[in-house]
């Protein structure tokens, strides 16, 4: 059994939980996240920057000079990098970054992304959170007492709830999702894992525990 952080009825406790549950043998390769991380940063990227070669810039395609006994290099048109004003060359121009990862592979580095919480301590559990109305003090007091008010991911079984992304939306680096939408980079990314009641089942189901087969359904 790990023994990790529990918030419930206004105060922070020991509670634990089963290594099996996000232990997933020892075959998982970590390699696999980084790769992931890789993917999921190359998708954020616009790819827009643009710079003008010399056929995109205005001026005279007319050479400088003629081209021998002048005792001077050869040239071109004003256009060429050469000259001030002329065009960049081999510089960026728009294209597209992203590129996608076979849905297996998204699910096991989503599975070495919660271990490696597991392991590190730094996953925790908030039991019986109210979300009757919003109140971002709430929320802080409850992260804070679980030392995630810095950086964390609250994960709910069900779709989030309305009141409790109004409470989260003012905190810094603190989102919501729910279970069946986190990413391995939205784990990576924060440095706590909040689990609400029931988003340890639902993140069990979605990609299995120890023993699980890869071919079961979930996909990232």
């Amino acid at each position: 059994m790990a023994t990790i952080k529990t918030f419930s009825g206004g105060s922070a406790s020991e509670g634990s939980l089963d290594d099996a549950t996000f232990s997933f043998g020892e075959s998982m390769r970590p390699a696999v996240l980084k790769e992931a991380v890789i993917m999921y940063e190359a998708n954020k990227r616009q790819g827009t920057v643009n710079t003008l070669s010399r056929r995109f810039v205005n001026g005279s395609g007319k050479k400088v000079q003629k081209q021998k006994h002048t005792g001077r290099a050869r040239h071109g048109d004003r256009k060429a990098p050469l000259f001030r004003g002329g065009g960049v060359a081999h510089g960026p121009h728009p294209r597209d970054y992203s590129y996608s990862m076979p849905r297996k592979a998204l699910k096991r580095a989503l599975q070495v992304a919660l271990s490696s919480k597991l392991r590190d301590g730094q996953l925790t559990r908030w039991e019986g959170a109210d979300f009757s109305k919003p109140s971002t003090k709430e929320a802080f007091n409850a992260l804070s007492a679980l030392d995630a008010a810095g950086s964390a991911l609250v994960v709910s079984a069900g779709p989030v709830e309305s009141n409790l992304l109004l409470s989260v939306r003012n905190l810094k680096r603190v989102r919501a999702l729910p279970a069946a939408e986190i990413s391995a980079y939205d784990v990576v990314f924060h440095r706590s894992l909040v689990l609400l009641d029931g988003a340890v089942e639902a993140l069990v189901a979605r990609i299995g525990g120890e023993g699980a087969q890869l071919g079961q359904e979930g996909e990232e």
